[in-house]
């Protein structure tokens, strides 16, 4: 593995004092490792957006594994905790590091009502790993994704930020999305989550947008939107990324040719097949093979 922190898609700032945020997602060919020093005032927030982490402590010696679509929030006051990260190729991940005293500014009034944060348990470790929702899904796409100039960055994914923690300490945790209001049906969740099952089922002979809004009954424009706000991506972006990840793996395995797996992911000759993974991964698949 290499120590790999490409500034363009790996970025760490505070957005105010005792307050940051860091963005990483390893869009290379191989797995990265991320250092970052933590002292013991910090809580630590992790959000993994897509594929998987893993977070090493001492030396390796123990490891947590923070999944797809799951978060993990981490506060140890009796010791530091240092980020020691490996991101798996694709995986997208957002961590928030708030200072206790800060994490009080917040809830200042409600401190009680937060496990860690009351009397009896302010001065012990706590550890807490959760589905993230739809609604927060949004959110950590949104932060990744905004489409606002560099200057109003900060701002931008403050706003965002501040959003996030709030619902992810709501005591009802209500899976309704305040920012697409035809997703807070859950029924119209669920519907855009079939959606997806359906590509990774039919990778290789996908429906079209039109028949695949007709599959899952709904119009072609709510399947675009509510697919974009949920995971982030078109549908077909998703698709082609999917596959890549496929291809990817099954490489790995050596067990197969290029001709094959070509086949395999939907790819009707291996030279488009070789392009497509060349554009993803920086490699061709025969060099990929041959790096494992």
């Amino acid at each position: 593995m290499k120590n790999n922190n490409d500034k363009k898609h790996n970025q760490d700032y505070e957005i105010e004092d005792g307050f940051c945020i860091m963005k990483l997602y390893n869009n290379t060919s191989e797995k990265q490792e991320i250092f970052r020093k933590v002292d013991k005032s910090f809580l630590q927030l992790h959000f993994c957006l897509k594929n998987k982490a893993k977070l090493n402590f001492n030396q390796g010696r123990y490891s947590l594994d923070i999944l797809e679509n799951k978060s993990l929030l981490l506060y140890n006051p009796q010791q530091d905790l240092p980020i020691h990260l490996e991101l798996e190729v694709n995986t997208k991940l957002i961590i928030l590091l708030i200072s206790i005293e800060k994490f009080h500014t917040f809830f200042s009034k409600e401190a009680g009502l937060i496990h860690f944060l009351n009397d009896e348990n302010k001065g012990k470790k706590y550890y807490l790993d959760k589905e993230i929702n739809p609604n927060k899904i949004i959110i950590l796409n949104q932060i990744f994704n905004y489409a606002l100039h560099s200057s109003l960055e900060k701002l931008y994914t403050k706003g965002k930020v501040y959003e996030l923690i709030s619902l992810y300490f709501n005591r009802t945790d209500k899976s309704g999305i305040q920012n697409c209001p035809f997703l807070e049906d859950e029924a119209n969740v669920e519907k855009i989550q079939n959606a997806k099952k359906i590509l990774i089922e039919h990778m290789t002979e996908p429906p079209s947008l039109n028949e695949l809004a007709d599959k899952i009954n709904l119009p072609l424009q709510h399947l675009k939107d509510g697919f974009k706000q949920i995971y982030g991506e078109t549908v077909f972006a998703f698709l082609l990324n999917y596959k890549m990840d496929f291809a990817r793996k099954l490489l790995a395995t050596k067990k197969y040719n290029i001709a094959e797996i070509s086949f395999e992911v939907g790819y009707s000759t291996p030279s488009h097949f070789i392009a497509a993974f060349k554009k993803k991964f920086g490699s061709t698949p025969k060099r990929y093979m041959s790096s494992l």
